[in-house]
């Protein structure tokens, strides 16, 4: 077995965040935009952050890839291509970005750049979010943001630092389990 290898706890973890993912997709809030309040950052932050960039990024693509092929893993029970193509498409592939930055920060000693690449791996969800409303709804950039982003700006920060919090106890619990 070479250092690249990935072990089988690895995968069976990788695993069990993409499940996480899909059950913490199912609670749902939604709003007039079409866009539902969710806890899916929270979870994509948590798989990352538990993870790293490699495996979180992997569990989110595993995410996406089950929902594409109709798996109903997305919010509302809901999956297929038509999701992924519709209003929410644009936020389901920026978790692929999300994960990977959040990822990154976990690596991180220094408090500010943890905190920083958090954020810009929210960016990395919410930009593609918006122009993906924007181009299916007809609206501008602008009114696309005010109605589909920035009111989920301040719960999905907190969503992003809580799942940071969250997951100095899921690997502490992790290490005192001997993994």
């Amino acid at each position: 077995m070479d250092n690249h290898s990935v072990s089988t706890e690895t995968l069976i973890l990788t695993g069990m965040m993409t499940a996480v993912t899909a059950v913490l997709s199912q609670i749902q809030f939604p709003l007039p935009s079409g866009i539902p309040v969710t806890l899916q950052t929270f979870s994509v932050a948590l798989a990352a952050y538990v993870l790293g960039w490699k495996m979180g990024t992997a569990s989110v693509a595993v995410y996406i890839l089950l929902g594409a092929v109709g798996v109903p893993v997305f919010a509302g029970f809901s999956g297929g291509i038509s999701v992924i193509a519709g209003l929410t498409g644009g936020y389901i592939w920026g978790f692929l970005i999300m994960a990977l930055f959040c990822g990154l920060a976990r690596e991180q000693k220094n408090l500010f750049l943890t905190a920083a690449l958090s954020l810009l791996g929210l960016a990395g969800c919410h930009i593609p979010g918006v122009v993906q409303f924007s181009l299916l709804t007809g609206r501008g950039m602008t009114e696309a943001f005010l109605l589909a982003s920035a009111p989920y700006l301040i719960k999905d920060a907190a969503s992003v630092a809580a799942a940071y919090f969250v997951t100095k106890a899921v690997r502490a619990g992790l290490r005192s389990a001997g993994h």
